[in-house]
């Protein structure tokens, strides 16, 4: 197979402009059976995206389930004759109840799970879904570096690690010769910068690593519909995203309403778009559990956003002056 061009790191040359939406699959196998997530497959990658994004550990909380649904789900869609050329396949290791952590034995039992359950050859962001402190960091880059050998994998990447672990895994891969992470996944949205840009931030633009942030709706709040109480109970993460009701964080929401009315688009195709112009960012991350949701986030390729609407955002989301 050969994959379609894509930014090992931000600064690799693209077939064109970044698509601002990435697909994340959480709910795939949870709120989303196949054919509906078929359908939302199908108008995504019709659209112009062309990143989705799972874990082997999806959706292994609901009763019933094991974990990996989401990778069968996709597998599935992906097994249909030219789906893999269309897209980058982006998952993650370390938490599935078979293959837990991030030891060279864990992380081979993971991948080639799985490569069984996406259908594929190959995985192009291979992700560790979060930091083992347990194992050390020497171990686990070496397994990834393997992988990349092997051609199991294209690009090793990491998520949810803080700056000083993403710093110290670049640097023994750069020590040891191996292959180093080349993407990372962190926690990033307008209600949520501080962590992100004061601790991993530097270190991504440093070495020019790809940035796929994922939360890039605060569970839904950025869409604008937790205002007040009325959207509680509306999804799973209701109440993670009245979490975020502040004054401030509501004000954010204004000034995203507010550019959204003006370019006939909902506030979260505003969110992902804000993302989508930052250093190094390839894709924002989000989930949708119908295709009419999909479709007011792939709005987010149409906003052009003017000095004033970038300057607005900054000053009621950005750090005090």
């Amino acid at each position: 197979m050969t994959p379609p061009s894509v930014p090992a790191t931000a600064d690799d040359p693209t077939d064109g402009p970044v698509f601002p939406l990435a697909l994340g699959t959480n709910v795939f196998g949870w709120t989303v059976g196949a054919p509906t997530a078929f359908e939302v497959l199908d108008v995504f990658v019709g659209d112009g995206g062309r990143i989705i994004d799972t874990a082997d550990v999806y959706s292994a909380w609901l009763p019933g389930n094991v974990g990996g649904e989401s990778e069968t789900i996709i597998g599935r869609w992906i097994a249909r004759p030219g789906n893999r050329e269309r897209v980058l396949l982006s998952t993650k290791c370390g938490q599935h109840p078979d293959a837990p952590g991030l030891t060279r034995t864990s992380i081979r039992t993971a991948v080639d799970a799985s490569l069984r359950r996406l259908r594929t050859d190959y995985i192009d962001y291979y992700f560790t879904h979060f930091d083992d402190d347990e194992t050390p960091l020497d171990e686990t880059v070496a397994a990834l570096s393997e992988l990349v050998d092997e051609g199991k994998i294209r690009y090793p990447a990491a998520s949810n690690y803080t700056g000083a672990r993403l710093r110290q895994a670049l640097a023994i891969a750069d020590r040891d010769g191996l292959h180093r992470f080349a993407a990372v996944q962190a926690a990033y949205n307008l209600v949520r910068r501080t962590d992100y840009e004061n601790d991993v931030q530097p270190i991504v633009d440093h070495f020019g690593l790809a940035v796929l942030p994922h939360s890039s709706l605060a569970s839904g709040f950025l869409t604008g519909k937790y205002r007040g109480d009325s959207g509680r109970g509306d999804s799973p993460r209701g109440n993670r995203a009245l979490s975020y009701v502040t004054p401030k964080n509501l004000g954010i929401v204004e000034v995203l309403v507010e550019i959204a009315d003006r370019q006939r688009v909902v506030p979260g195709a505003v969110a992902i778009a804000w993302l989508a112009t930052r250093q190094n960012v390839v894709g924002a991350l989000a989930s949708a559990r119908t295709t009419i949701q999909l479709e007011g986030l792939l709005e987010s390729a149409g906003v052009e956003f003017s000095e004033h609407d970038l300057a607005a955002l900054e000053a009621v989301s950005g750090p005090p002056a």
